[in-house]
């Protein structure tokens, strides 16, 4: 009979222990042990390396002086927030936010830049990110060489495993190998990942689904995303690949097959409208769904019309999803939740007709709209992620 590998049996559990002490520290060995399932035995020893390694500290709680309390007082352990230094960031059309924390998580410094970097050559592109990393970064009283990883999230498609970024709509060019340039620029290992994959792991770790194993997170923002955790993991394709939502068929219509993004897409909902001055301006500063927004509080029935249509697509593509992985937890976040009550409303009815009646109340839906000060963070914590299976090799941050 075949036996599971000792060693990657080791550094699973390993990887296990550290994000249980990250999820839920200050925590003692015995709380950890009854979380992981895993004996005392192999967890004094998991966190004793862990200690050797200056990934968590040891927090003494009770008055160590006060003679009349008996015995030892009781250790509870923690990360350890000098570890390591990473710096995330969200790459979006027509804005870039990073911030740079520690290896707990805590923001160090934040740096936002509205600027339109869409379809700008690459180099053009590289230059601007660069310059942002390397400003957020002095802005954390840091250089770069105290910082041990980046995160860069994009709309789109992303091969994570890769550094490729498939398709986005940031690039004029598919297949850009974004990663490798932005490594050789900063000299500092650079990841690339989904800007919904990114958010995914924020809210897992500081946001909506924190005290979750498993959840399904939709990015409704000029791209349509798609986020699936389970079992504390990001599940990705093949290659890390991320997903596209918006590619999701809904059925066929006279004109061939109906696709999310022409049903629920920015370009879908905003229509003619981008073609308005005023609209047009705003949708080149980021502000499209704010000011759609506005437009439908004052009654536009196009606008209306389209909003209404929009969340009847995206409630029925929760609904399938919910078929696939009945999750806990639903949480949408983006710019299209700008649209209001005639999106929501009919979102929610939607998904209300299409849902089995085996699986009504399983799933909770969250509506969140997060800042990009958090989508950033969510790429931080991607790079957090990766530092965190570093212990695969047992070596610790210098990891």
């Amino acid at each position: 009979m075949k036996t599971a590998d000792p060693e990657l049996m080791r550094a699973i559990n390993r990887l296990n222990v550290l994000d249980t002490i990250r999820r839920h520290g200050p925590i003692s060995r015995i709380e950890i042990s009854e979380r992981t399932e895993l004996s005392t035995t192999t967890v004094s020893a998991i966190t004793a390396s862990l200690l050797d390694d200056g990934l968590i500290l040891p927090r003494h709680e009770g008055d160590i002086r006060n003679e009349t309390v008996r015995g030892r007082p009781r250790v509870a352990l923690e990360l350890n927030p000098d570890a390591a230094r990473v710096v995330g960031g969200k790459i979006a059309a027509n804005r870039m936010v990073f911030v740079v924390t520690n290896f707990r998580g805590d923001v160090l410094s934040k740096l936002a830049l509205p600027i339109r970097i869409d379809r700008q050559p690459i180099g053009v592109i590289a230059d601007l990110v660069e310059d942002g990393v390397r400003r957020c970064v002095v802005d954390a009283g840091l250089s770069l060489e105290d910082v041990d990883s980046i995160c860069l999230g994009f709309p789109g498609v992303v091969e994570h495993r890769t550094g490729y970024i498939r398709s986005s709509p940031i690039f004029r060019d598919t297949n850009v190998d974004f990663a490798a340039e932005m490594s050789t620029r900063l000299s500092t290992p650079t990841i690339v990942e989904s800007d919904a994959h990114a958010i995914t792991l924020g809210h897992h770790w500081f946001g909506r689904a924190r005290d979750l194993e498993d959840m399904v997170l939709i990015s409704l923002e000029q791209t349509l995303g798609l986020g699936v955790l389970h079992g504390n993991r990001l599940f990705r394709g093949a290659g890390g690949l991320s997903h596209n939502l918006g590619d999701l068929v809904l059925g066929m219509g006279p004109n061939g097959i109906v696709r999310l993004f022409s049903q629920a897409g920015e370009s879908a909902i905003l229509g003619e409208q981008q073609a308005d001055g005023r609209f047009a301006e705003a949708i080149r500063l980021g502000r499209g769904m704010t000011h759609a927004q506005a437009l439908i509080k004052a009654d536009d029935d196009r606008l209306i019309g389209a909003a209404i249509r929009a969340g009847e697509a995206v409630g029925l593509t929760i609904a399938n999803i919910v078929t696939l992985f009945a999750p806990p937890r639903v949480i949408l976040v983006g710019s299209s939740l700008a649209l209001g009550e005639p999106f929501l409303n009919s979102l929610r009815d939607a998904y209300a007709l299409a849902i089995p009646p085996s699986l009504r109340g399983v799933s909770e839906l969250v509506f969140d709209d997060s800042s990009d000060d958090f989508w950033a963070q969510g790429a931080a914590a991607v790079a957090l992620y990766e530092l965190y299976e570093s212990p695969w090799s047992t070596t610790g941050p210098a990891l």
